[in-house]
């Protein structure tokens, strides 16, 4: 299946990860452990179907086979034990920019909307950019582990308040939500008349036994409140095909969502996503079994250095994602200062926190999808630079 050992030079190939970092960061020679895609090649099954379509050469207008929708809906019951109905599915180009057509679609200017921080920072400006309210609900941090502030959550709503962006696994602290977590956020919405938009594109990405479970699959009433974003591109790196799943069970809610892609000539789909999508979702389990051991080992690694080397860094453990926050409270930086010294002394490129929000801004996020050779060499850095700053 994949080697994942393997090291695939990503330079000079317009990767936006390897080739874009030190115009990003201001930097220079910096070595990239940021942007969430993985450095490893996708599965052989996706590759040959990609390959097939351009052998043909024809690459004109298309439409998605039955087919598609067949592997989708298996997929989600196979690994999710989720029965979707096929008619719920609607294929979007990316789980951002279908969250900000959800948005327009279902919310008015001036609507408030809930998001629960830190969190992956495009939640911020999808609300914000098209003129509606964004309203906080920070996680709260025990040291180890995030969870649902619902007291808070209740105080923060009121009339205005029309949706909740929830992020499931949880980006950037690798939170799997259990099903009791799932359910008494629920409660709350049903409560309030919340519509959900559940991001859920890293719900294959489970670590060390936890199980993803999605928020729609809790009741035929979350399920009727719910619009869930899924997407094969973090599963098997195929971010740069910008395929993604949107699933309505609300019939009222699937057809006024089509009526706005169609109103925004969104519907057209794209040939080699429909095609490397239904390949993945039909070829790619072993692949991603193999992914996730791997990527399990490299926690370990990862867990066990900077324990190791830099104790004054603290992982918090992720359950799930690629994706591990780093705690750098006891590093006596701010946040600015902390970006100083990773760029100009670590030459390392991470996800600062404060990018997720005020709440993040003690934190590093460090992409460990990739060669153990290529994890080694970032942690090396981020080593002699810590043990020069005598910290």
């Amino acid at each position: 299946m994949g080697n994942f050992d393997k090291v695939i030079d990503r330079t000079n190939t317009n990767s936006t990860k390897w080739d874009a970092v030190d115009k990003l960061y201001n930097g220079k020679d910096l070595w990239p452990m940021w942007v969430a895609d993985m450095d490893f090649r996708a599965p052989e099954a996706v590759l040959e179907a990609i390959q097939e379509k351009v052998e043909h050469g024809i690459l004109g207008y298309t439409v998605r086979p039955e087919s598609l929708d067949q592997a989708v809906v298996n997929w989600f019951k196979t690994e999710y034990g989720w029965t979707v109905d096929p008619k719920a599915l609607q294929y979007t180009a990316g789980v951002v920019p279908t969250i900000t057509q959800l948005i327009q679609a279902f919310t008015d200017e001036d609507d408030k909307i809930i998001i629960q921080t830190p969190v992956y920072y495009p939640f911020y400006s999808v609300v914000t950019n098209v003129n509606r309210r964004l309203v906080k609900n920070p996680l709260q941090f025990d040291g180890k582990q995030y969870r649902f502030d619902f007291d808070h959550l209740e105080a923060s709503i009121d009339e205005h308040t029309k949706m909740l962006i929830l992020c499931n696994p949880h980006n950037p602290a690798g939170r799997v939500w259990s099903k009791e977590e799932l359910q008494r956020l629920a409660e709350i919405c049903k409560k309030h008349d919340l519509l959900v938009i559940s991001d859920e594109i890293h719900a294959d990405l489970m670590l060390n036994g936890h199980h993803h479970v999605p928020f729609a699959s809790l009741s035929s009433d979350t399920a009727n409140r719910t619009i869930t974003c899924l997407a094969p591109s973090k599963t098997f790196n195929l971010a740069g095909i910008q395929s993604s799943i949107t699933v309505i069970e609300n019939e009222q809610y699937y057809k006024k969502f089509a009526k706005h892609l169609q109103n925004q000539f969104l519907f057209m789909p794209n040939l080699f996503a429909s095609v490397a999508t239904e390949a993945a979702y039909r070829h790619g389990k072993p692949w991603l079994t193999e992914l996730r051991a791997y990527l399990e080992d490299n926690l370990r690694y990862v867990i066990n250095f900077v324990g190791e080397h830099m104790p004054k860094i603290k992982v918090v453990e992720p359950e799930g994602t690629y994706l591990v926050w780093l705690d750098c409270s006891e590093l006596g930086m701010t946040a600015a200062e902390r970006r100083k010294w990773l760029e100009d002394k670590a030459k390392v490129a991470l996800s600062h926190g404060s990018t997720f929000g005020e709440e993040g801004k003690d934190f590093e996020r460090m992409n460990i999808a990739c060669p153990r050779q290529t994890l080694t060499e970032g942690l090396e850095r981020l080593k002699r630079a810590y043990q020069e700053q005598e910290f």
